[in-house]
């Protein structure tokens, strides 16, 4: 089964980038745990048929099965059908699923259900309904009440989508939490996490800022996020160390699965069965994937 703590840093890289075989391979990067091609933004309307062409090709050299998770995001529902006829189409792992919505949703999910092999996908959260926590919270009962939910590996959020929906651009000097995104991304947290599902942070566009991006990672830690994409894998070390689980959270977690008592202190801190559990599981099985 596959868990979305094992996501990690993932990387984006357009169909059109001269290296996709060899990063699907494993063969540049190879510690890379997850990579998305990517179909939708990050390829101009006019190179779609070339892009395209090079995704066929990239499928049929592909190896059946690599340490890296592989995932095609596409661009629109008619994409996905067209990639769901294609030979080789079940070395990936799944897709991700842009724009996704009341609107399209079951165009995307009713093809992933009737398809021969079971994939899985990642929907992004990054249209004008995801400042309205209503219309999020009818989303997610409809994932639910539709079964959709087991073939849902993580929710994604679109950081740079929404806020251009709002006319603004990430400032380099802060992080997204000290933007009008902080509050959408804590309703997102709170609607969806009691249901089972996780979500991944939006990507930090300003490659040359580490220290903000590391800022940033504590942000996405606290606020329970399973993962981030990376748009340039000099992001990839800094994603992946702040994602692994420390020495000291995997102790405090044992002990709290471990210890017959209801509560008591480690650490400096109370640690309480009743409340802390879900966080010991959750940090053990991270830990377990070499997160």
């Amino acid at each position: 089964m596959l868990e979305a703590y094992r996501l990690g840093g993932s990387l984006y890289v357009p169909v059109t980038h001269k290296d996709c075989l060899r990063i699907a391979n494993g063969r540049k990067w190879p510690e890379l745990r997850s990579v998305i091609f990517c179909t939708e933004d990050a390829v101009a309307a006019e190179a779609l048929g070339p892009a395209l062409d090079n995704l066929r090709h990239l499928l049929d050299k592909m190896r059946p099965s690599s340490e890296t998770l592989r995932f095609v995001r596409v661009r629109n529902p008619e994409i996905l059908s067209w990639l769901l006829d294609l030979p080789g189409i079940d070395k990936l792992n799944g897709f991700v699923l842009p724009k996704l919505d009341m609107s399209n949703i079951d165009a995307y999910m009713d093809q992933l259900g009737g398809s021969r092999r079971r994939y899985h996908c990642m929907p992004t959260l990054e249209t004008r309904d995801v400042f309205d926590p209503a219309r999020m919270t009818e989303l997610r009962d409809y994932i639910i009440e539709r079964g959709y939910q087991d073939q849902i590996l993580a929710l994604r959020i679109g950081g740079n989508d929404l806020l251009a929906l709002l006319g603004i651009r990430r400032p380099c000097d802060r992080t997204l939490y000290r933007t009008p995104l902080g509050l959408t991304i804590a309703n997102l947290v709170t609607v969806f996490k009691p249901h089972g599902f996780q979500l991944t942070a939006p990507v930090f566009e300003h490659i040359d800022c580490p220290e903000i991006l590391e800022e940033e990672l504590g942000e996405d830690l606290a606020h329970g996020l399973c993962g981030k994409t990376a748009i340039h894998p000099d992001q990839l070390p800094l994603i992946d160390s702040r994602f692994r689980v420390s020495p000291s959270d995997l102790e405090a977690a044992q002990r709290i699965l471990d210890d017959d008592r209801a509560v008591f202190k480690f650490g400096g801190s109370m640690c309480e069965l009743a409340t802390h559990s879900a966080w010991a599981e959750h940090i053990v099985g991270r830990a377990a994937m070499g997160r």
